[in-house]
């Protein structure tokens, strides 16, 4: 990107920053776990909202946030998305409360969601020509992979050298360089056209996934029979209907339901959500797992995981040959297949099982899986957009990843609280669960993608295009 003024190279740099820094609060917990389990006093079911309030309101409200930057100025926008990200990690690290670190995850997520959408926004503005684009996301595609990752290691290193509490205190100076900073690099932009706010339908969206959720983790604390539980789950029905109704009758909804008679696209958001609940429920599970079971410190367990993101690099790197030899449908079933034999494998790790038998063969099996599937799914999920809806087609997808994350916690920790018999026997019995449904998500898009040659074809020309 030598042809690119130093400006705008510089705001790609604070841009990507902040996008590492979102990306990997999305598993930075997961190392801590145990140790705010231990300061904080939180149940079972109870931790795992730590990692889902963050999910929920990051993936609640991204198709909002894409509008309020379009609406309000982008650059503004962002900054208030991260000062809000900043604010909500400060009172993450100071918490003394459950409900307080909680009620902060919850805040991280909502900035997380205004200031990511804004910053891809932002991007895309200031590099307007095709090649530098393409570099320009290329950048931001592999900041946000080794983001992923790297909040395993982070976590685990700040977790076993300092405390739990740094892993939030840590953002705190990349918000403020980013405040600091972007204003002098790119300028104030919004969109042509005035656009409506969704409000009701991001209500009623987000609430229904909340209450679902918590009828979920209740089910690990009072089984399924109690009234916590099926009340909850009712309440989740109602509102999600009355979200459809209430989406079908707007003149702008968040997501036209018409966008999704594409069979592709409807089918490549199915999978994802099934894909996330299952790979984020592992990364949950696997890190207490290692700390409670196989008895690893937190330094340790983060240090376990460096060869998961060798593995995902490994499996994106040759997922458009993948493509382009084997088309969508049959791409994707693979890769599902493959994820779900890592997770049966990682399933057999008992107490007192090595790392390099034990531990090793699983993680890279998994983790060449879900390298493989990730582009897969992502060049599926916006086969067919145009300009007019690309961006509703990328929001949608990163919302559902979010979204499918908290319910795949959800569902697969209560089912590892609720299985009688020691803890690694409900480990395990939740991994089975979680490899059953890349099973089902393979045989779904074995049954329902489409097989003509334009939905493939565009997807991988697609995906080359904005990934090099």
């Amino acid at each position: 990107m030598t042809a690119v003024p130093a400006r705008r190279r510089a705001a790609l740099v604070v841009l990507c920053l902040v996008q590492f820094m979102l990306v990997l609060d999305d598993n930075v917990v997961s190392v801590a776990l145990p140790s705010i389990r231990h300061d904080l006093g939180f149940s079972g079911p109870g931790l795992a909202w730590v990692v889902n309030a963050y999910f929920l309101a990051f993936g609640g409200l991204l198709l909002l946030a894409g509008r309020v930057a379009d609406l309000f100025g982008r650059r503004r926008v962002f900054l208030i998305g991260v000062a809000l990200f900043g604010l909500a990690s400060l009172a993450c690290g100071l918490a003394r409360q459950p409900w307080q670190l909680v009620t902060g995850r919850f805040v991280q997520g909502a900035g997380a969601a205004v200031a990511g959408r804004a910053a891809l926004s932002l991007i895309t503005l200031s590099f307007p020509g095709t090649a530098e684009r393409a570099r320009a996301l290329t950048i931001w595609g592999a900041v946000a992979a080794l983001g992923g990752t790297a909040g395993l290691v982070v976590s685990g290193v700040l977790t076993g050298l300092t405390s739990w509490r740094w892993i939030f205190l840590i953002n705190l100076p990349v918000a403020a360089t980013a405040i600091l900073l972007l204003p002098r690099l790119t300028p104030e932009s919004r969109a042509g056209r005035r656009s409506r706010l969704d409000v009701p339908g991001t209500f009623l969206g987000t609430a229904a996934v909340v209450s679902l959720v918590y009828g979920l983790l209740q089910a690990g604390e009072s089984g399924w029979a109690g009234r916590a539980v099926i009340t909850p789950l009712l309440l989740a029905a109602v509102l999600a209907a009355a979200f459809v109704l209430t989406e079908a009758r707007m003149a702008q909804p968040l997501v036209p339901l018409s966008f999704l008679n594409d069979r592709t696209r409807a089918v490549a958001n199915g999978a994802t959500l099934l894909f996330s609940a299952a790979y984020y429920a592992m990364a949950f599970l696997l890190m207490i797992h290692l700390q409670a079971v196989l008895g690893y410190g937190p330094l340790q367990a983060g240090l376990a995981y460096l060869p998961y993101g060798a593995g995902i690099l490994a499996g994106m790197r040759v997922s458009t040959r993948v493509m382009t030899k084997m088309g969508l449908r049959w791409a994707l079933v693979c890769s599902f297949l493959l994820s779900a034999a890592g997770l049966l494998l990682l399933s057999g790790v008992g107490a007192g099982d090595p790392y390099v038998t034990g531990v090793l063969p699983g993680m890279l099996v998994t983790s060449l899986g879900c390298g493989l599937s990730l582009p897969i799914l992502t060049v599926a999920a916006v086969a067919g957009t145009t300009g007019e809806n690309a961006g509703v087609g990328s929001a949608l997808f990163s919302a559902v990843q979010q979204i499918g994350g908290a319910v795949g916690v959800a569902v697969l920790v209560t089912a590892a609280e609720r299985h009688h018999g020691p803890p690694a026997e409900g480990f395990s019995f939740a991994l089975v669960i979680a490899a059953g449904l890349l099973v089902l998500g393979a045989l779904g898009t074995a049954a329902l993608l489409q097989t003509r040659g334009n939905a493939s074809g565009s997807g991988t020309a697609s995906w080359k295009e904005h990934h090099g």
